[in-house]
């Protein structure tokens, strides 16, 4: 017999199968309770509808995203504060890529599914990292004449676009070398730039 939690989990991991293979409109609670294995009646138990299970996965990933940057924040100096982001997209894609390919196809690159409660987790995003840009900037560890949102909008933007890239691609995190390279990769521009140093 499973428990709550599991059953949730097992619509939730069903759904995003669903979404990222009919998008979120097109996918429908039946097909969602079809590949979870149960009932089309007993799915509206757990979940009233389709709405409420992409909130819960969207929930899922903010969630995690924001306490792996809140332990991080008392302890961590700004470099690795900064690699433990792009960690938790790059770790997240090659452990769940389903639920990174709707993270960046039906949440951050579509704006047909953003209400205010989504938009939220967004601000509360940008809240957390432009946070980091100004402790770096007060430490001087980061530029004092580029104001933290801006280098919040470059930091996300150059993440985002990469994870984008491997998700529309379909390019898999097979190993963690890989894994490794891109997020000193991403990080390096960042800090210090692409061009050549003499």
């Amino acid at each position: 017999m499973y428990k709550k939690e599991e059953k949730e989990d097992l619509i939730l991991e069903a759904a995003l199968k669903v979404i990222k293979e009919k998008g979120f409109h097109g996918a429908r609670m039946a097909d969602i309770a079809r590949k979870a294995g149960i009932s089309y009646g007993l799915i509206y138990h757990y979940f009233k509808n389709k709405e409420a299970i992409f909130d819960a996965i969207i929930k899922r990933w903010w969630k995690g995203l924001f306490r792996s940057m809140e332990a991080m924040e008392e302890n961590g100096d700004i470099r690795s504060r900064l690699l433990n982001i792009i960690y938790y997209f790059l770790n997240a894609y090659k452990e769940q890529p389903d639920l990174v390919n709707i993270f960046i196809t039906e949440i951050s690159r579509s704006t047909v599914n953003l209400n205010e409660e989504r938009l939220g987790y967004f601000k509360r995003f940008m809240e957390l990292t432009d946070r980091i840009m100004q402790d770096g900037i007060d430490c001087a560890y980061l530029r004092q004449d580029i104001k933290a949102r801006y280098l919040t909008y470059i930091f996300l933007g150059a993440l985002e676009t990469f994870v984008s890239a491997m998700v529309l691609v379909s390019q898999r995190l097979e190993d963690d070398s890989l894994k490794h390279r891109i997020a000193s990769s991403i990080l390096e521009v960042f800090l210090n730039g692409a061009r050549k140093r003499e």
